[in-house]
């Protein structure tokens, strides 16, 4: 099944969903409508038997320039905290998708695409990306939030006030990027590591997404209370023994 609105394409590939973004021809920049279109989508998922994993990509050799700056022209003050509320939206509904969504990117990864990356699970990245957060020299203010939050206070400063492009070896050291994959054959083997995802138990991983991001605003041991929890949830209401005998059958005790 294939459903499509404008800017963004959703492909279902066995139980991974993959979300496309859609617009090569502007290189992908972000406009109002494609934040629009992002958020009707990833707030329409739900976890279950069906579908398991999302894979969120781009078409073209860019995953995303950044936003569509052109879109300002012309307009006053109230339309420019509208369109950054309404990306702030998108972004959430992608890190709120009770599915795990894996996001590839590739090529140049640019301001409001690094928001779009960083806002899913984790980052599986081309040899060949690039990052780039230069919002204070448009003369503006974004990424302040989520890159201090995933590098660190001092190198998120570094590179917004510096405008420094930031390679995919550096990124996977600072712990922007989980897996930097070859760029030849690199769509197909993110799409492997999507599918890897799907085929756990989805009560599990639902609940290991909620333990980790709930776990991430607290402390240790009000961590381990949440994921006590989930562990309780998992023995309630599923087939936990089957993971079990899965293991012995496929590990051993060796």
């Amino acid at each position: 099944m294939t459903r499509k609105t404008d800017l963004v394409k959703v492909e279902r590939r066995d139980a991974v969903c993959e979300v496309i973004i859609n617009r090569p021809e502007a290189r992908n920049a972000v406009n109002l409508e494609l934040c629009h279109a992002l958020f009707d989508v990833f707030s329409g998922f739900n976890m279950g038997e069906d579908i398991r994993a999302v894979l969120l990509r781009s078409e073209g050799t860019v995953f995303c320039a950044g936003a569509d700056l052109k879109e300002r022209d012309g307009r006053d003050e109230a339309w420019v905290i509208a369109r950054r509320q309404a990306a702030f939206k998108a972004y959430m509904s992608i890190e709120t998708c009770p599915l795990p969504v894996v996001c590839a990117v590739h090529g140049h990864v640019v301001g409001s695409g690094g928001e779009i990356a960083m806002a899913s699970d984790f980052i599986v990245a081309s040899d060949k990306a690039t990052f780039l957060f230069p919002e204070p020299q448009w003369g503006t203010v974004g990424a302040t939030q989520r890159l201090q939050r995933v590098i660190g206070v001092s190198s998120a400063k570094e590179l917004l006030f510096t405008g420094r492009k930031l390679g995919v070896a550096e990124a996977y050291a600072r712990g922007l990027v989980a897996r930097i994959l070859p760029a030849d054959g690199f769509l197909e083997q993110a799409r492997e590591i999507a599918a890897k995802v799907a085929q756990a138990p989805h009560l599990a991983m639902q609940l290991t997404k909620q333990a980790v991001d709930h776990g991430s605003r607290t402390d240790l041991a009000s961590g381990i209370e949440i994921e006590l929890s989930a562990i309780r949830q998992v023995l309630s209401q599923s087939n936990w023994r089957a993971g079990v005998e899965r293991f012995n059958s496929e590990v051993g005790n060796g």
